[in-house]
């Protein structure tokens, strides 16, 4: 649908006015708002016609507009002018990464609750793992008693350890013996080829010591799980408690946050780097009333992590839009120093 430049500009500034107030936007207003000389009555006719296009609500019997969740996709995708960030706005984001030798699994949690603070809105950080990745390296090593550490090493540098009690004394042998068997089976396997069945048919190779082995190679195919899994968190659930306009289906949406799966499912697979999904657009019925925001970022020379946004139609995109993306790329930036750091620090410990 097409609106000549006059209507354009009127539903650009009900928007921007709206965002800021929150409250049904008049004819006076808007004439006050504008950069051309026009009537209030002219005003009102253009705002009648956006009325009928759908683009704009009246919420009651005063004389005052809203814009619709269709007004809002118009100004996203026609209208919105997106301001470069300020210096000392980059220096803030920058701030929140200096951070040295950052655990990726922390800094996702820390990112996400910045994001939740700052915008006011639910944050959601999800990174996936592509299809190339594989097993790089497995390590186990003895810690106490019978007690040993299991280490899973990925091809894209994301590491996994986790603390193992086993029916038995351990001994460096008994280490080094398994560390050399599971790495024969298991090394430049692609983690979505490390099923279940595929860990018992490694189970059935160890023959009389499968027994004592079984719950390491449990262990293994869980963190090899959750490396191919991904990260994924969400922060800032009770930010959405202080707005009017949600107040009628907060209570669903707060249980809509409460499932994992459901809340990745709102990052799209395909598309740009910034995706807005407004209001109605949602396919869940407790989103109708919301917008997601979706920004996505690089590690290393994939595109496999998202940080996103959860809050009312009624958002100022064009403050939250540039500093999601300023965001995303630090954090993109960062975790791919980490893998890389990781993997230089493997390569050389690998060196004779």
């Amino acid at each position: 649908m097409e609106l000549d430049q006059r209507k354009q500009k009127i539903l650009k500034a009900i928007i921007e006015e709206y965002t800021a107030t929150g409250e049904p936007v008049g004819s006076k207003r808007i004439c006050s708002l504008l950069d051309i000389t026009v009537s209030p009555a002219t005003v009102r006719n253009d705002m009648a016609v956006l009325f009928d296009y759908g683009m704009l609500e009246q919420p009651h019997t005063s004389a005052g507009r809203i814009p619709s969740h269709l007004g809002y996709r118009y100004y996203l995708d026609h209208l919105m002018e997106l301001p470069p960030l300020m210096p000392w706005e980059e220096a803030e984001i920058q701030a929140m990464f200096n951070v040295a030798n950052p655990d990726p699994d922390q800094l996702l949690e820390d990112a996400a609750q910045a994001l939740a603070n700052f915008s006011q809105c639910v944050a959601i950080f999800s990174t996936t793992t592509p299809n190339t990745v594989c097993v790089k390296k497995i390590e186990l090593i003895p810690a106490t008693g019978n007690t040993v550490v299991i280490m899973v090493i990925a091809s894209n540098g994301v590491i996994k350890s986790k603390v193992c009690r086993v029916p038995f004394q351990v001994t460096p042998k008994m280490c080094e013996f398994f560390t050399e068997f599971s790495n024969a089976r298991l090394k430049g396997k692609s983690l979505r080829e490390i099923s279940t069945s595929f860990i018992n048919s490694v189970a059935v190779g160890l023959e009389e010591y499968s027994g004592v082995f079984n719950s390491i190679l449990s262990e293994i195919y869980e963190l090899c799980k959750e490396i191919n899994d991904g990260q994924f968190c969400t922060k800032g659930q009770t930010n959405l408690l202080a707005y009017q306009d949600l107040k009628e289906v907060v209570g669903d949406l707060l249980i809509f946050l409460d499932h994992p799966q459901e809340v990745q499912n709102l990052i799209p697979k395909s598309g740009g780097d910034i995706q807005v999904i407004v209001g109605k657009e949602n396919a869940a019925m407790e989103l109708s009333q919301s917008s997601v925001v979706i920004a996505k970022y690089r590690i290393g020379k994939e595109k496999c992590g998202a940080i996103g946004i959860i809050g009312p139609v009624r958002i100022d995109y064009t403050n939250i839009i540039p500093h999601m993306k300023y965001f995303a790329d630090m954090l993109g930036e960062l975790l791919s120093e980490t893998f890389e750091n990781n993997q230089s620090t493997m390569e050389n410990n690998e060196k004779p």
